[in-house]
């Protein structure tokens, strides 16, 4: 196992972990603003914890100070609803140095088109927005479409940006 899939491993038992126990308690980790769409939000007391994920285009990082705009998007195909949650994640270099979420700024775009800045976690080198807060329903054929913008604040960051959507059983 390379030490990118070792690390994007090690993240996710991790994060799955962290949001079993803090749906289990009944609150958020993180505190973004619900996106307006016809996908309904998910009760924050359940513990879901995702059975896959469908990973997007990755990227690299831009310089210092410019940013890329990432569009995640998900069509529920089959004909019963269903549990998912658009993520970014921002993998370190493999020789390092690994990123710290003051690095980088994420912000998602919200239906009335303002910014609205999205909370980064760290573990192993990778840096993640939450599931739990993102997590929404989508009815048979309804496509869940998030806009994301990654914008590099320190010096000499690096890495590669991995959106993805988590899907749960």
């Amino acid at each position: 196992m390379s030490l990118t899939n070792y690390r994007l491993a090690a993240a996710s038992m991790v994060l799955t972990a962290a949001l079993v126990g803090v749906a289990g308690a009944g609150t958020a980790m993180a505190s973004t603003a619900p996106v307006a769409s016809a996908a309904t939000d998910v009760d924050a007391g359940s513990a879901l914890v995702p059975v896959g994920f469908v990973d997007l285009p990755t990227r690299a990082l831009p310089a210092a100070g410019e940013s890329h705009t990432f569009v995640v998007s998900y069509t529920n195909d089959s004909s019963a609803a269903q549990v998912v949650a658009p993520q970014i994640l921002v993998e370190s270099p493999e020789a390092g140095p690994f990123l710290a979420p003051e690095d980088i700024r994420v912000e998602r775009r919200s239906a009335d088109g303002a910014r609205q800045t999205v909370a980064v976690g760290s573990q192993t080198g990778t840096l993640f927005t939450d599931l739990v807060a993102a997590q929404r329903t989508l009815r048979p054929g309804e496509t869940l479409t998030e806009r994301y913008r990654v914008t590099v604040l320190s010096p000499g960051a690096a890495g590669t940006v991995q959106p993805r959507v988590a899907l749960y059983g």
